[in-house]
Formats: C-alpha cells, sequence, structure tokens
C-alpha cells in the first residue's frame, strides 16, 4: 500500500439509523458536531437515513415505493418528454 494516502485520524464514532433508532460503535473519519452517550461513554454521533437494520435487503422485507406517483409528478410538472 502506498504511505500517507490513508487518514490518521481514525476514532469511535456511533452511527444512529433514524428510520429505526438503531445505534452502533464503528470506527470512522466522519465530522460531526453532535455527541451521544452511548454505554456509558460520550461519542460523535453520525446519523444515517438507512442501514442494514432498516434496508430491505438486509431485512428481507420489501416496501411498496410510490413511483407511479413520483413519476405523474415529474410529467405534471415539466411535462411527457417522451412523445417527439
Amino acid at each position: 500500500m502506498k504511505k500517507g494516502i490513508h487518514p490518521e485520524s481514525y476514532r469511535p464514532v456511533v452511527f444512529k439509523d433514524m428510520s429505526n433508532g438503531d445505534v452502533f460503535l464503528s470506527q470512522s473519519t466522519c465530522n460531526t458536531k453532535e455527541t451521544i452517550e452511548f454505554e456509558g461513554e460520550t461519542y460523535p454521533l453520525v446519523k444515517l437515513e438507512i442501514s442494514n437494520t432498516s434496508h430491505p435487503f438486509y431485512t428481507g422485507k420489501s416496501t411498496m415505493i410510490d413511483t407511479a406517483g413520483r413519476i405523474d409528478k415529474f410529467k405534471s410538472r415539466y411535462g411527457d418528454r417522451s412523445k417527439k
């Protein structure tokens, strides 16, 4: 491996999945101003929209996505450009 290309500032960081509230501790270089108390210690907090505990691929639960509503909203806003 090349020397000097990897960051030196790895530190313990708590990641929180905002969709289900799951938290886990890992090492990261992410910058954050928020902190959280986890297992009796205070760590920097990084909020995630989705993680392996809430993603349908990992949980096996598929959810219905409103793609038709999104497509209709796009067409009403920008017009149907598929017609030439």
